[in-house]
């Protein structure tokens, strides 16, 4: 899959239209949608080569990492962005998630209106139907093939064929690292950042800050970590034993990775995160101020472990 990123002018620190735009294949050419969302004021337009039948789209997922609240994600038709109407919905959520918004040229669909935020109800409603009527095709399906005195079911499978069973642990293998990919830009930096620093529940706790649609657990961010080592996708220092470290170093680097993940935090935000997170101050107390985040990322920076200073 090929990508590229086209930036037309220097983004709006709030609300920039930032365009998306897909083809197929290598043989077709994006200059049709890229016009259409030069036309409609995109700050920023995103291209990309593939399938729509795939959802490893990596510059669809560095375009969401990059998008902030009040931004809006355009595309020039709903099929450029999903391959279905539940993908649609989820990639609207996620965008929702962070305080963004969606708009399709093309189609009424604009999520920072009344009326967009209808039709995507509408359609809401359309993939819960086509879900319950594939479903009862399926049963119905079933049930006359048993009738007939058929066994449902791959017959491979059944037999615990070797080729049968190789064959789908490949397929379910190939969807899982797929998946993977296409949010790989949102998770991957923050544990790059704390392992094996510090242990995978600290990892967790940070990300899960964000809010993700699926939460994290240990045992999902583990999983998922050592199959992308697995295929020469992410170090395997990542999954080494976590070291241990006095708790002053352990908050240093707690503090640098929850303010590198979100570089919007102030610091009394990220004061309060560490207050839900239940971590304590170097001196043991429950309460965080500005004062000792500051002192923690002031410490970061001489170790070269965060870069950005934030207002209180």
């Amino acid at each position: 899959m090929r990508r590229s990123a086209t930036r037309n002018a220097s983004p709006a620190p709030r609300g920039r239209l930032i365009g998306y735009a897909r083809v197929s294949t290598e043989d077709q050419a994006t200059d049709a949608q890229t016009d259409e969302l030069n036309l409609a004021g995109c700050d920023a337009i995103y291209r990309e080569t593939g399938s729509g039948a795939s959802r490893t789209r990596p510059e669809l997922a560095r375009l969401m990492r990059d998008i902030r609240a009040g931004d809006v994600l355009v595309v020039v038709r709903l099929d450029r962005l999903a391959r279905s109407v539940s993908h649609l919905l989820d990639t609207i959520e996620r965008l929702e998630d962070r305080g963004a918004h969606f708009r399709s040229l093309r189609d009424p669909i604009d999520t920072s209106t009344p009326q967009g935020m209808f039709s995507l109800q509408v359609l809401g409603a359309v993939a819960q139907l086509e879900r319950a009527l594939i479903s009862e095709r399926t049963k119905a399906g079933i049930k006359a093939a048993q009738a007939r005195g058929r066994r449902s079911g791959n017959p491979g499978l059944r037999e615990r064929r070797p080729e049968a069973l190789r064959k789908v642990s490949d397929a379910r293998a190939k969807t899982y690292v797929d998946a993977l990919l296409a949010s790989v830009d949102v998770w991957l930096p923050t544990v790059r950042r704390m392992r094996p620093d510090h242990p995978w529940e600290d990892v967790v706790r940070v990300l899960n800050l964000k809010r993700p649609v699926r939460p994290w657990t240990v045992e999902r961010l583990r999983r998922a970590v050592r199959r992308l080592v697995r295929e020469h996708l992410a170090e395997p220092r990542l999954i080494e034993r976590a070291r241990r470290k006095p708790a002053e170093d352990r908050l240093t680097t707690l503090v640098s990775g929850i303010a590198m993940g979100d570089p919007d935090m102030s610091l009394r935000e990220i004061a309060a995160q560490l207050e839900a997170m239940r971590e304590r101050t170097p001196r043991g107390g429950a309460h965080w101020s500005p004062s000792s985040v500051k002192n923690l990322l002031d410490r970061a920076k001489k170790l070269g472990l965060a870069t950005v200073m934030r207002p209180s």
